[in-house]
C-alpha cells in the first residue's frame, strides 16, 4: 500500500505546498480536504472515497468544493466525508452556505463512530487532540500495517498511547525550535518536541508534514535536529509518495 502528500503546508499554499492532504489511491482514503484536494481526481483508483477531517479549518477543508465536477460528471460515485458532527455542521453550513458556495456536492456526511471499517479489512479510530477549536488525530490499522495521522495539535503526550507502534506517523511540524513561543500561542508543534514524541511511542518511521507557509525554503523546520532525536524523520513534500 501507498500514500501521497496531496498538500504539506498549513495555513494557506504557497508555490512550493499546498495545504493539508493525504491520499491512499488503491482504496479511496483521504485525510483532510485542504487546497490540494483539486489533485484527488486524477489519482484515484476507485470511484468511491472516504474523506476524514481532523477539524473544521479552512486550510483542512476548502477543497470539499473542488469535487463538485468529478461528481456530476460520474468519476466519482460516492464521496463520505467523516467528522465530528460538531465538524460537518460548520462545513455544511458555512462552507456551503448559499452566498458563498451555493451548490452542494452529492456529499454522505457521516459522524465518526468509534471505529470506522476500511478497506482491506482496516479500521480507523481518533483521538481528541489539543489545538483551537478542537482537533481529531487519525489512525488507520491494518492486519500487518498501521499508519498514524496527526494535526494540527501541539505535543502534550495525551496522545502517546494512541500511536505507539505504528509503522508510519504522520505529524504536523510547523515550526522550527527557534519558534517554540509561537508553536505554543497557536496551537502548534515545533521541532524536538516532535521527534521526542517519535522516540517515546517507538514507531517506525516519521514524515512531517503542515508546515509554515512563509518558510518556503528546503529545510523549513531545522530537519537535523529531528533527525538527531529520531534518524528515521522525513520531511515531507508535496506529491511526494511513500510504500508501507
Amino acid at each position: 500500500m501507498r500514500f501521497i502528500f496531496l498538500g504539506t503546508g498549513g495555513y494557506h499554499p504557497n508555490e512550493r505546498r499546498h495545504t493539508a492532504g493525504v491520499m491512499f489511491p488503491e482504496i479511496g482514503l483521504v485525510f483532510d480536504a485542504g487546497t490540494g484536494f483539486f489533485r484527488v481526481p486524477e489519482r484515484a483508483q476507485t470511484q468511491e472515497l472516504q474523506v476524514f477531517l481532523t477539524h473544521a479549518h479552512l486550510d483542512h477543508v476548502v477543497g470539499l468544493t473542488y469535487l463538485l465536477a468529478p461528481m456530476f460528471s460520474g468519476q466519482l460515485q460516492r464521496v463520505s466525508v467523516y467528522s465530528t458532527e460538531q465538524y460537518l455542521q460548520a462545513v455544511r453550513e458555512h462552507l456551503f452556505s448559499g452566498p458563498l458556495f451555493p451548490v452542494m456536492p452529492p456529499y454522505q456526511f457521516v459522524p465518526l463512530a468509534t471505529e470506522t471499517p476500511l478497506p482491506l479489512g482496516g479500521v480507523l479510530t481518533h483521538h481528541p487532540l489539543t489545538h483551537p477549536g478542537g482537533a481529531l488525530g487519525f489512525k488507520a490499522t491494518w492486519p500487518d500495517r498501521s499508519v498514524a495521522y496527526i494535526t494540527d495539535t501541539v505535543v502534550d503526550h495525551s496522545y502517546l498511547e494512541f500511536i505507539r507502534g505504528v509503522d508510519v506517523l504522520i505529524h504536523e511540524c510547523y515550526f522550527p525550535d527557534v519558534d517554540a513561543a509561537a508553536a505554543a500561542k497557536t496551537g502548534h508543534c515545533h521541532t524536538t518536541p516532535v521527534a521526542e514524541l517519535a522516540r517515546a511511542a517507538q514507531v517506525g518511521r516519521l514524515v512531517l508534514l503542515h508546515i509554515d507557509p512563509d518558510r518556503p525554503g528546503d529545510d523549513p523546520i531545522g530537519l537535523a535536529t529531528a533527525q538527531a532525536i529520531f534518524p528515521q524523520t522525513v520531511l515531507a513534500e508535496d506529491l511526494m509518495e511513500i510504500d508501507f
